[in-house]
């Protein structure tokens, strides 16, 4: 039969259940013996103040880095004309997120157990995400429009029903002053998810118009007197137009040129043509191609001409009539 030795009777070292029963033990333990008291608590005060000062250090010379990483991006984003939002917005994330590192790292510096600190944190993330799920939405939105730029600041769009000229792109929303000198604040989640019809983002468009004239028009004629009045006016492009003095006058730059569809080798020159034959009159379609800030003005001018000057030429404009004859009965 065998005997198993019974171990020794070793009294368990209980965690100290209240302060006063620490202060208890810290005394009893200065009566008994101080000179060992004092070289461990001296040790222990030493050991800790130097990594009070190693935190020190680091939070110091890592808040230093993070101010020359911060104006080294700046002056890079200056350079390379980034959009302002979206420079300003990865400046702050690089930041924030550098300087939350850095605190966690001197934290654990101290000897303080940072895994809960971290999941704190990720818990907290994850509840503030859910919390602001359309904000985040936005967000995204932001960052596809600063990245992929669609539009930005001046360009005159048309998007969620709304039509008036960019004066604000954040990392949440976009402003339209409309026509009329109104402010409106579009979401960037549905801008991003949405169509865009940006009307400046060439720098060349074409307009047209449509005149409708009175049956018995000699269309070679109305040809010849609309071509006339296009070739008058000096913000209608020709075929002649040098292109490359063209690009350099509008301050195109050569990324842009390289763009698929941006560069046009020549203007085509101002077109008329007979549209439709229509149970009244007959339509004229009148193109021409010009700079776009020039459009809306050289729209309506023209507009205006065409109303004003084509009856003067012998083109009468048509309206809805009925001829009625007359038999006389013998």
């Amino acid at each position: 039969m065998l005997l198993q030795a019974e171990p020794a009777n070793v009294p368990p070292i209980l965690p100290p259940d209240s302060v006063k029963e620490v202060a208890t033990q810290v005394i009893k333990q200065l009566q008994e013996d101080p000179t060992t008291f004092w070289t461990e608590l001296g040790q222990q005060a030493l050991h800790f103040g130097l990594k009070v000062l190693a935190a020190l250090a680091i939070y110091i010379v890592g808040s230093w880095l993070i101010g020359k990483l911060k104006n080294m991006l700046k002056r890079i984003f200056e350079r390379r004309k980034t959009e302002p939002t979206m420079a300003s917005f990865l400046i702050s994330l690089v930041s924030i997120t550098l300087t939350v590192l850095l605190v966690i790292i001197t934290v654990g510096t101290l000897g303080v157990n940072t895994t809960s600190l971290a999941a704190l944190l990720a818990a907290g993330g994850m509840a503030i995400g859910m919390a602001l799920s359309g904000t985040v939405q936005n967000f995204a939105g932001g960052i596809m429009i600063l990245v992929f730029k669609p539009f930005k600041a001046g360009d005159f769009i048309s998007a969620q029903g709304f039509t008036g000229t960019v004066i604000d792109v954040s990392i949440t929303s976009t402003k339209v002053l409309t026509t009329d000198n109104r402010v409106i604040i579009l979401p960037n989640g549905a801008l991003s998810n949405g169509s865009v019809d940006n009307y400046s983002a060439r720098p060349l468009r074409r307009v047209q118009w449509q005149v409708s004239v009175a049956y018995g028009t000699d269309a070679a004629d109305f040809q010849r007197v609309a071509i006339k009045m296009l070739s008058e006016d000096k913000r209608v492009l020709q075929a002649d137009t040098n292109m490359d003095e063209l690009y350099k006058e509008l301050k195109v730059t050569a990324s842009q040129l390289s763009t698929v569809g941006y560069r046009m080798t020549a203007v085509p020159a101002p077109f008329v043509g007979l549209e439709s034959l229509n149970a009244n009159d007959i339509t004229f379609t009148i193109r021409a191609w010009c700079r776009s800030a020039d459009y809306w003005d050289l729209f309506y001018d023209m507009q205006q001409r065409f109303y004003t000057e084509l009856p003067q030429q012998g083109f009468a404009f048509a309206y809805p009539h009925m001829d009625v004859t007359m038999v006389a009965n013998d």
